[in-house]
């Protein structure tokens, strides 16, 4: 739909909602039936010194130019990521 446009623009494409990396984390690997407290280790040493606090995107242009709109929400999006990484490990468990 974008490329389709007669003149070149920006949109944002986003569910305009703002999760954490920590949500992220519990939805991946409670996908797989894992805790990922026992995976993931927060380290302060990595973190960015001008961390920005809140990070949202803001799709309206996107929906009211192009009728674009979501059309799956986070969890979904996260599940088939998880999927989609278990799909292409597979050959390595055969190993």
């Amino acid at each position: 739909m974008m490329l389709q446009q007669d003149k070149p623009d920006n949109y944002v494409v986003g569910t305009g909602e703002t999760h954490s990396v920590r949500e992220f984390c519990e939805l991946a690997f409670s996908h797989v039936g894992l805790d990922y407290n026992q995976y993931v280790v927060q380290d302060t040493l990595f973190y960015r010194p001008a961390e920005v606090d809140l990070l949202v995107s803001d799709p309206r242009k996107a929906g009211s130019v192009l009728g674009w709109e979501p059309t799956m929400n986070f969890r979904e999006l996260v599940q088939l990521m998880v999927d989609a990484d278990m799909e292409r490990l597979k050959p390595l468990a055969r190993n």
